[in-house]
């Protein structure tokens, strides 16, 4: 696995997320299992095979977790500077089209929460954005359509 970009905040909420289900959600689920044991027949037991499916998110969600985490490489926006995007940049944008205005701040794709604000480094956006300065405008082919926006403002924060 290649090195994984990501800020330090990303990072220290998949930390939590790792430990949540290590030391709170997976000794749960054993104990669901054991108590779905008890009631008999395991084949028709749906509490038992729903606590089972339960268990194999789980120990596959800890998996993907503990490798991403071994592959982070924590990106300081704060230490990057410049009027040009890259991973860590807070962008703002304006909508050519309906003069819009948007903010994104380019993170790591496990970090990454559209609806807050934040741009996976590899969404269509954001690599159009990558190496653009103040003033440039960028076309982005999306499903629905394409968009042109205008780079407004660059900061690292």
């Amino acid at each position: 696995m290649d090195k994984v970009p990501m800020t330090a905040a990303g990072l220290k909420t998949l930390e939590a997320e790792l430990r949540q289900l290590r030391d709170v959600d997976r000794p749960a689920i054993s104990k669901a299992i054991g108590v779905a044991r008890e009631h008999g027949d395991l084949k028709e037991n749906a509490e038992y095979h729903a606590a089972k499916e339960r268990q194999s998110f789980i120990e596959g969600r800890l998996k993907e977790l503990e490798g991403v985490i071994s592959h982070a490489e924590v990106i300081d926006p704060a230490s990057l500077s410049g009027d040009t995007v890259k991973f860590g940049a807070t962008v703002m944008l304006i909508d050519e089209e309906t003069d819009e205005e948007v903010t994104y701040k380019i993170v790591g794709s496990y970090e990454s929460d559209v609806s807050k604000g934040l741009l996976p480094v590899t969404s269509p956006l954001s690599k159009a954005l990558m190496g653009k300065a103040v003033g440039a405008s960028v076309e982005v082919h999306t499903p629905k359509g394409t968009k042109f926006y205008e780079v407004v403002n660059v900061e690292f924060k």
